[in-house]
């Protein structure tokens, strides 16, 4: 036997589909996806946007087959709470990173802070931090700060649906914000300092949704560790077309044929505009495809998951 052979760990059979993670302070996602992959018994494990080690909260998988629903959904938005401490700054813009400066002045009202934050509403320009997994030629930043090098990032454009103030003790603003994926709640705190000349660094922050899911369905590790303890953690696998949240079509035996071999369908639904998706399902109700409506009013394959209908 090849010792490619040997290393390989033979998969146990389940379902394919989600489990919304309420990830704990200090673990990584990817400590929680290593973990989740022996509770499945499947390395086919992904997660939907990372979490740095100080966040807690939601946090989505993606179980065996569906990780290739991953482009579907880890684009959507994410909401979070968070307490900004101002007054004093970080390198990595946490409370895990280095004290790099301290204001010793007055810090501002509740009214200055509410409204130095509306102009971060919007589609607004983030530099990545440095303590960030961004790739700058192929090294991930987190990985060059630690050496104590900062290098030149591009900004990019993200989208701050709200950016609001709940509740404000000095030194700790408690704040919510819902933002497209990509935003860096940690900059928003060190760009807000800035504007408000004190600065500001993230103490703590959770996750309250990551579009569709939310905290209300979040499972703690405990739980799932128990699950899989007493045998039944794959009941725990929200079905993967559930989340894609599209009309749903059942398909015949000879429609799924021609989907799978990518070919078109008729519509059936005459309300539908061009470009409108739907979720197809095979004859047993298996999510197979993805199907969107064209000109012709014939549904085409964006994508098919063979493995997700067998």
């Amino acid at each position: 036997m090849s010792r490619r052979a040997r290393g390989k760990r033979r998969e146990r059979p389940g379902p394919s589909g989600f489990v919304v993670v309420d990830k704990p302070s200090e673990w990584t996602s990817h400590d929680v996806v290593a973990k989740a992959r022996s509770w499945f018994g499947t390395s086919r494990v992904g997660h939907l946007g990372t979490l740095d080690p100080l966040a807690t909260g939601v946090l989505p998988l993606a179980i065996r087959d569906a990780t290739k629903l991953i482009p579907f959904l880890e684009k959507a938005k994410k909401r979070y709470t968070a307490t900004f401490l101002l007054g004093v700054e970080t390198n990595s813009f946490d409370s895990d990173g280095e004290e790099t400066a301290r204001f010793d002045g007055e810090l501002p009202s509740a009214d200055e802070i509410a409204a130095a934050m509306r102009q971060f509403e919007g589609e607004i320009e983030q530099l990545p931090p440095m303590f960030s997994a961004v790739k700058i030629g192929g090294v991930p930043l987190y990985k060059l700060a630690r050496k104590g090098e900062e290098v030149e990032r591009e900004l990019r454009s993200v989208q701050v649906e709200s950016f609001a103030l709940h509740h404000w003790v000095a030194p700790r603003a408690e704040i919510e914000v819902a933002c497209s994926s990509g935003t860096y709640v940690r900059t928003l705190a060190f760009d807000l300092g800035r504007a408000l000349g004190c600065g500001a660094h993230v103490e703590s922050m959770r996750r309250t949704e990551s579009s569709p899911f939310a905290i209300e369905e979040a499972l703690t590790l405990e739980k799932i560790g128990e699950a899989f303890e007493e045998g039944c953690v794959d009941s725990l696998v929200i079905p993967p077309e559930e989340p894609l949240g599209l009309p749903l079509i059942q398909l015949s035996v000879l429609q799924l044929d021609r989907v799978m071999n990518g070919c078109e369908i008729p519509a059936t639904d005459t309300n539908s505009v061009p470009g409108a998706r739907f979720a197809a399902l095979t004859p047993k109700g298996k999510l197979c495809a993805v199907l969107e409506m064209r000109p012709n009013r014939q549904l085409a394959p964006m994508r098919v998951f063979p493995q997700l209908a067998s």
